[in-house]
């Protein structure tokens, strides 16, 4: 993948090539294999290029093509490159060169501004129309690669990172405290409702699923893409339903190998990842190619402390797959002496912005760093299958034939059910009838809902108006959605583009820093697109919960990782473990964010210093998913961030 970066003169005012410059030099911080830039007299772009694919090698970027009077900018890798040949009549002596950039310009010079929805793939890109005086441009569907913009008076500047656009000398570095705000509330790793705005006032993002229009001092932005469950597929039979799932992954799985450098997967013990990497496998084994897996396992001195169901160290279930689909290079990292707090700094370089996600951050990022050693262009991951090609939710399921009174399926399915999994087969309607008619938890409540405490400062909330503003998009001052079904869930992922938008940020900035494309085939619009429109009974059926994939991966994956439905990995269990040499560093860090005002005028310090009281306690592993022990860490990150700007 690669960094681009724009300018545009809305007057007739000759661009400033030295601020041109200034930009480019600024993504010197990260690898290329090229770097260049094209100009005419009001629009500059720029391309700090990383070839990955085979066609991106010598490709030469920005690219302007003289016949049609376009040129473009792009930081892309387009995955249904035989569908756009034949839609766009390319020559067959011309399809194995052809770049993607070339594909992206002529589907634009086809299609116009419809030209994002015909593309499959991870994208940004600019394009300057020199005919209609029009500068254009889109992002992917889920936000795969980032877009960030400023305008101001007479010019619009854009960039895939957002540092080169502070380094010019009209933009302030200025805090916004709107992002901020939303980002404190919001549950979960979500980061901001409004995936327009940034932690920096004065630079906006293009959201997924929209393409960008500028023209003279007028921008229009256009969703181009909605993910909505359409007419459902029938098929007549469930051997029907595994073959035309099997086709369309195996299609975006293959279409994610296109590079010239070696392919690399992340693995856990779990089906999303395998399933992906048993697709990959086959695929490369057809060219005499091997697959290079990396999982991550605790230290040695870690002692696991969850429950029974839960497991920490996934390799028993990682090395049965790798034995299983054999063609795997397999790598197991435990990243000795590195850990949550020690990497605070770094990963907040490198996404600039505060995350949420501090328990797995660290060893994602040597994840990319191992890859990146292994000289690995592309690493697959099966981050969005748990709402696509893993779906498949038993209880809600069986809640569903409740509410229709389908009692004989009912019991033939709770008696398989509890085969797989254990207990007796009735011991579950309770809480059944709670899925299927929530109206019984308001008359019958029982216990409270796992909730982290609000570390927003009460009167900044206040100012800003922030639980108003969140209202406007559904969510109640939990921080989340009112509580609904699973299905509401699913519904609500694929409409809201803010959920997939920070896991998305993260992982194109640490792909460009490490100079490989992350790739998610179980996030292939297609796949999406395919498992929406499946019958429910599809996902659960005999008692076997997630039943699409488990069936569809019978003998692509061994059967005590493709039908386990007792043990589930979990990742991250060791963060405090990891933390114990830095235990007081990290408390006395929290000691003085406690006592700096200008913290405290965003973080509710009271909250703080109640959840102080266990670290000064000492590190106890089994407190990692402490509600406080996770606040006071969120806190120290946005803490950090927030001294930028002091």
């Amino acid at each position: 993948m690669s960094a681009i970066a724009g300018i545009y003169h809305i007057n007739n005012e000759p661009i400033n090539l030295e601020h041109g410059k200034r930009m480019m030099k600024d993504l010197e911080k990260y690898p290329a294999d090229d770097v260049q830039t094209w100009h005419s007299e009001k629009v500059l772009l720029g391309c700090h290029a990383q070839w990955i694919t085979p066609e991106s090698k010598g490709e030469k970027l920005p690219y302007y093509d003289h016949e049609r009077q376009l040129a473009i900018t792009a930081d892309a890798i387009i995955d249904n490159r035989e569908e756009l040949f034949e839609k766009l009549q390319v020559k067959k002596s011309r399809q194995k060169t052809m770049s993607d950039s070339e594909l992206i310009l002529l589907s634009y010079y086809k299609w116009g501004e419809d030209a994002p929805k015909y593309l499959v793939g991870d994208f940004a890109f600019m394009i300057w129309d020199e005919r209609k005086q029009k500068l254009f441009g889109a992002r992917d569907f889920s936000g795969a690669r980032t877009l960030y913009f400023y305008r101001y008076k007479q010019r619009f500047v854009f960039c895939t990172v957002i540092h080169p656009l502070l380094s010019l000398s009209d933009v302030e570095k200025e805090l916004n405290e709107q992002w901020l705000a939303e980002y404190l509330v919001l549950e979960g790793t979500i980061d901001a409702v409004n995936t327009s705005i940034t932690p920096y006032k004065k630079i906006e993002q293009l959201p997924p699923s929209h393409s960008i229009s500028v023209v003279g001092d007028k921008i229009t932005f256009t969703r181009y893409c909605e993910l909505t469950p359409g007419k459902q597929l029938k098929l007549k039979s469930d051997e029907e339903y595994v073959e035309a799932f099997q086709e369309v992954f195996q299609k975006a799985v293959t279409s994610r190998l296109r590079t010239h450098l070696n392919v690399g997967a992340q693995l856990s013990g779990g089906l999303d990842s395998g399933a992906v990497v048993s697709f990959a496998a086959k695929a490369l084994k057809e060219n005499n190619k091997s697959l290079h897996t990396f999982s991550y396992i605790p230290p040695k001195d870690f002692v696991d402390f969850t429950p029974k169901q839960l497991l920490a160290d996934e390799r028993p279930f990682i090395k049965s797959t790798v034995q299983h689909v054999g063609g795997i290079n397999d790598y197991y990292l435990d990243f000795d002496g590195r850990n949550s707090y020690s990497e605070i700094d770094n990963l907040l370089e490198v996404l600039e912005m505060p995350y949420k996600f501090f328990e797995n951050s660290f060893w994602l990022k040597g994840m990319f760093e191992k890859a990146n050693e292994e000289e690995v262009g592309v690493l697959l991951n099966g981050d969005r299958g748990n709402f696509s090609i893993s779906w498949g939710y038993a209880m809600d399921y069986y809640s569903i034939l409740l509410k229709r009174l389908k009692w004989f399926r009912l019991y033939q399915e709770l008696d398989q059910y509890s085969k797989k999994v254990g207990g007796p087969r009735l011991r579950r309607l309770p809480d059944i009838a709670r899925l299927g008619f929530p109206v019984i938890d308001k008359i019958l409540q029982q216990g409270t809902t796992y909730k982290l405490p609000t570390i927003i400062n009460p009167e900044f909330a206040k100012n800003i108006d922030i639980y108003n503003k969140l209202k406007e998009y559904g969510i109640e001052k939990s921080g989340w959605f009112p509580t609904s079904t699973i299905y509401m869930e699913r519904k609500r992922h694929f409409e809201n583009l803010f959920i997939w938008n920070a896991g998305n940020t993260f992982a194109a900035k640490l792909s460009l820093r490490f100079s490989l494309s992350k790739r998610d085939p179980t996030n292939d619009i297609r796949v999406v697109r395919f498992c929406l429109s499946l019958p429910e009974n599809q996902y659960v059926q005999n008692g076997m919960d997630r039943a699409l994939i488990r069936r569809s991966t019978e003998k692509f994956l061994p059967d005590n990782v493709r039908l386990n439905q007792r043990i589930r990995g979990v990742q991250g269990a060791d963060w405090v473990h990891r933390m114990t040499p830095y235990w007081n560093a990290f408390r006395d860090e929290l000691n003085k964010l406690i006592a700096d005002k200008n913290a405290l005028k965003f973080l509710d310090g009271q909250v703080l210093k109640r959840a102080l009281v266990k670290v000064d306690e000492g590190p106890r592993s089994e407190y990692a998913t402490d509600p406080e022990y996770k606040i006071l860490m969120r806190s120290l990150i946005v803490y950090r961030f927030i001294n930028n700007f002091a």
